[in-house]
């Protein structure tokens, strides 16, 4: 493997900003993470795009927000703007679990310490740039930014809270992935343009006050209720956020305007999704895929999970209700090349702690890679947030043949011994059944691949729950899919003379979920065989269509009422009925069960009666559930490629 220097890294430093023979930077990156030089960071993957474009650029990671400001101060004053951003993940999901207790560790932090950042970081950075800083303007970008950039619902405070240009004092927002947007920031104010004129360029958001709205208000844009109206009525809020995210997945997007206080906040509509000429750029940039050398002798949790990973698509077109990727990333799958693929993964080869083995070729979601509409002036009208549900759109191509030409061509490389499959696997278009034989066979050869050659004796997937009722709310397939699902796996498993087991996720007190709902998700995954293990209680995140269900009690496209457990009591009683096997679990559970009217259930969770032992009188203490921590329990790679909160 090359021998890196630190001048290979973006500058942090003066001392490192000297040995480039730099006086002064053009940009300034202010990341909540430590800095990761490699294509999973966002921080990393905007300050090379703006590199290879030609400006100086410096980075500093994790600046302490205390005291004289000195991080502040490190790299001087930039001469064109501030980039910040939070993190690969929204601050306060990064901290907290869904029960408001601190995780474990800070994945994306050395060693996993929790004071390295402060709460909303992309609010305390921007308040001390501008307070040192007042005329060099600020661009806001990645995940907190991009999910607060109209009124949400926050769960930590809970409260709406407006865009967060209000509270930041920021210029302008960057949202979803943001090469495209940050380079044309970056040309624009290098024209001379003021920050304060950038309002035509797309995939932004801006403040404005309604005379200066570029064209004014036009029949063709969608004024959303206002940011007061919201606070005092939950159905606007409901009512805005179906447009938000329609917005957000469509290919020819409306212009979104909400009013807060005296000024617009202006969401000029997105690009189109990238190329694979443009996502292979972006891909292919001189990374070291190494942390910065400051952390020597530091873990940094985050990149120990995904250094042997490669990420071979961009977007999802699942639109699970509690998910953010979309909002993020768009629903419109984006693939790299082969090439390109190929050529990441030497370059991991050469690492030399790799061992042979891949731990993830993979995306958003596993087996999307190369999917699209058949008719794509179909897909340019349509606003639908998912293209499988509630059922596979017929203008979708499922046809999983390049994926399987990804895969052996990986595997076929000197110095692989095994790629795994650890993104979550789309079962629904596995098992969907297309007009077209060739993608249906194409469909069965990989799933029978998958099993056989990329499952590390556990395959990670998704059903979230059991009744399809709540299923219907969280936008899944129905359980039924996931029993033949399981049928599949089984008979392959015996074929192969494999001792594999499949591992399911489960979501309790998710926005239509009812104790009864998770009494009978008890009994029918026992009647499988499981154990639970990767669970969590539903965490509401802003901007996503079961976090409006579940604060304003309305699904936002029926404006009906929807039923959400919100309190601490009505959650631990719903999430006990993951652990029914534990003894200790049994006489609550029990009691629960007379009490909701289901004591027809305790027969089929408990054939024997129980045995009581003088412990078993003593078990209803506050703290009785504490010991599950099942906010934790479900482990999944940081950036989260299944679930809420996308890695750039």
């Amino acid at each position: 493997m090359r021998e890196y220097r630190l001048s290979d890294f973006l500058p942090t430093t003066r001392k490192e900003m000297e040995l480039r023979e730099w006086d002064t930077l053009d940009v300034i990156l202010f990341s909540g993470d430590a800095y990761v030089d490699h294509p999973s960071f966002g921080a990393a993957v905007i300050g090379r795009v703006l590199e290879a474009h030609g400006y100086r650029v410096g980075i500093v990671p994790q600046p302490d927000w205390h005291g004289d400001f000195r991080d502040f101060k490190r790299l001087g004053r930039p001469r064109l703007f501030f980039g910040i951003s939070p993190g690969c993940m929204d601050s306060m999901v990064n901290k907290y679990t869904a029960n408001r207790r601190l995780r474990s560790e800070d994945a994306y932090s050395p060693d996993g310490r929790h004071d390295c950042r402060p709460e909303y970081p992309t609010i305390v950075y921007s308040q001390i740039l501008r307070r040192l800083y007042p005329d060099v303007p600020i661009v806001l970008g990645g995940i907190e930014a991009s999910m607060r950039r109209l009124t949400h619902y926050d769960y930590w405070q809970d409260t709406l809270r407006r865009c967060i240009l209000c509270d930041s004092g920021a210029d302008i927002i960057s949202y979803g992935m943001g090469e495209k947007t940050i380079v044309r920031i970056a040309e624009e104010l290098e024209k001379g343009i003021p920050i304060d004129q950038l309002t035509y360029l797309p995939q932004t958001v801006f403040l404005s006050k309604e005379k200066d709205i570029p064209d004014g208000i036009t029949a063709d844009d969608i004024v959303l209720h206002s940011h007061e109206e919201c606070m005092h009525d939950k159905k606007a809020e409901a009512e805005n956020f179906r447009h938000i995210e329609e917005e957000s997945n469509k290919m020819q997007a409306q212009r979104l305007l909400q009013r807060v206080g005296n000024v617009y906040a202006v969401v000029n509509p997105p690009y189109p999704p990238m190329t694979t000429e443009e996502l292979d750029a972006s891909f292919d940039l001189p990374y070291t895929r190494l942390p910065h050398p400051k952390y020597k002798g530091k873990r940094i949790p985050a990149y120990e999970m995904i250094k042997h990973s490669v990420n071979i698509h961009r977007g999802c077109f699942g639109g699970c209700a509690f998910c953010t990727i979309s909002a993020h990333q768009g629903k419109f799958i984006a693939c790299r090349s082969k090439e390109s693929i190929l050529n990441e993964v030497r370059q991991i080869v050469q690492l030399p702690d790799f061992k042979g083995y891949l731990s993830d070729l993979g995306g958003p979601s596993a087996n999307m890679y190369g999917m699209h509409g058949r008719n794509l002036k179909a897909c340019q009208r349509c606003k639908r947030p998912s293209c499988i549900h509630p059922a596979v759109c017929p203008n979708l191509n499922t046809d999983h043949s390049l994926l399987l030409d990804i895969y052996r061509s990986v595997d076929a490389l000197p110095g692989i011994k095994k790629s795994f499959i650890g993104s979550g696997v789309r079962y629904d278009l596995l098992l969907h059944h297309s007009n077209d034989e060739q993608t249906n066979m194409a469909a069965r050869e990989y799933t029978r691949e998958l099993i056989c050659r990329h499952v590390s004796g556990r395959l990670k997937v998704a059903p979230e729950h059991t009744s399809d009722k709540v299923l219907m709310q969280m936008r899944k397939p129905s359980f039924k899919l996931f029993e033949q699902f399981k049928r599949v796996f089984d008979r392959i498993n015996r074929e192969e003379n494999l001792r594999q087991q499949i591992i399911p996720y489960f979501i309790s007190s998710h926005p239509g979920c009812q104790e009864e709902d998770m009494a009978e998700l008890a009994v029918i995954t026992k009647q499988l065989d499981f154990h639970l293990e990767q669970v969590q209680d539903f965490t509401p995140t802003p901007m996503t269509v079961a976090t409006e269900t579940w604060y304003t009690g309305f699904d936002p496209y029926t404006l009906q009422p929807v039923f959400s457990a919100k309190t601490q009591k009505e959650k631990l009683a719903q999430r006990q009925f993951f652990f029914w096997y534990k003894p200790e679990e049994r006489q609550a559970i029990e009691r629960e069960l007379r009490r909701i009217g289901r004591p027809d259930l305790i027969r089929q969770l408990y054939p024997s009666p129980q045995r009581f032992s003088k412990s078993s009188f003593h078990d209803d203490t506050p703290s009785r559930h504490d010991h599950h921590r099942t906010d934790n329990h479900r482990q999944e790679k940081p950036g989260n490629k299944r679930g809420r909160h996308p890695r750039r």
